[in-house]
């Protein structure tokens, strides 16, 4: 196909993906590329500095894989299941090893995000008046105002090596539709200098021109486009299948016991050739348990419910 960009996950890491960068994996709850983090894992990558609003159990698994040497992240926490206890042993223990974390709000990390893909050297918010953030983070800094309004805060660009999305749909030339919520991901791609997006399905471009208004990311700002069905779980995809809130809870046990942290690494990362394979490990009837039915706001063929 002309212009394609479709590839596989593996080859989609292996060319986009070393040591040493600094990786955006970004979905806001929903939506969160936890296949294209798996496959980091299997390639052994090391030395990354990731970058995620909310990290969650992926940055956790990251990090117990020893894929992670420095986080910049906002509100740490797995949604509501509990504590990240491998970022909780780095932080407060340096155990097994430290952690370098530079810690934002969310709309502080949004606007970096926005600063870098509009290549300004810094953006100014209000969200930090008040707070003791910009005494834990010297890079958020307090300026005067030019309008004579008084001192404004700001943080710098970001400007990842790579940023990674998953997404419902995007036709193979990279023009990507996601719904639902939505968090820093248009800007965030906008700012890397190469982007991966996983997606639930490719479709014909004419899918995509038939409804415009979910186009969030435009082919010329992506490099890989990857078919991988299931690719956000255990988070979930609008329309496709629900949260394993189940999951969610079974990580904290199994995080606050590192070697069982490394145990379930083994297993189901590097135990498993690819994601087929870990959805095939997770089982059909708990998978067939996250499906949705149909709703008004469409939904990827796969991911309907038979009635």
């Amino acid at each position: 196909m002309s212009g394609s960009k479709v590839t596989t996950l593996r080859e989609a890491v292996t060319e986009h993906v070393r040591d040493g960068m600094t990786v955006a994996l970004e979905g806001f709850g929903h939506l969160i590329p936890f296949a294209a983090g798996h496959e980091i894992i299997r390639q052994r990558r090391r030395d990354l500095t990731v970058c995620r609003m909310t990290p969650d159990i992926l940055t956790d698994q990251l990090l117990v894989a020893g894929c992670v040497s420095r986080l910049v992240a906002s509100f740490f926490a797995s949604g509501s299941a509990g504590s990240l206890y491998e970022i909780r042993r780095r932080v407060e223990h340096h155990d097994p090893a430290p952690l370098e974390t530079e810690e934002y709000s969310h709309y502080g990390m949004y606007c970096r995000y926005e600063a870098g893909a509009k290549r300004l050297p810094f953006q100014p918010l209000l969200s930090y008046v008040g707070s003791d953030l910009p005494e834990l983070n010297p890079r958020i800094r307090a300026v005067e105002s030019p309008y004579g309004e008084g001192k404004v805060y700001v943080v710098p660009p970001l400007n990842p090596d790579v940023t990674v999305v998953h997404a419902q749909r995007a036709d193979a030339s990279g023009n990507t539709q996601l719904w639902g919520i939505t968090g820093a991901q248009a800007p965030a791609a906008y700012a890397a200098s190469a982007v991966i997006v996983t997606v639930e399905e490719v479709v014909a471009p004419e899918v995509v021109r038939a409804d415009p208004n979910r186009t969030l990311i435009p082919a010329h700002a992506v490099d890989a486009v990857v078919e991988v069905p299931g690719g956000a779980h255990p988070s979930y995809a609008q329309g496709c299948y629900d949260r394993d809130s189940a999951f969610y809870r079974e990580w904290t046990p199994i995080s606050r016991d590192r070697e069982a942290a490394l145990a379930w690494i083994d297993e189901w990362i590097h135990g498993t050739a690819d994601h087929a394979a870990y959805l095939a490990e997770l089982g059909q009837a708990r998978w067939e348990g996250l499906r949705v039915a149909p709703a008004p706001s469409g939904s990827v063929s796969y991911g309907r419910r038979k009635e």
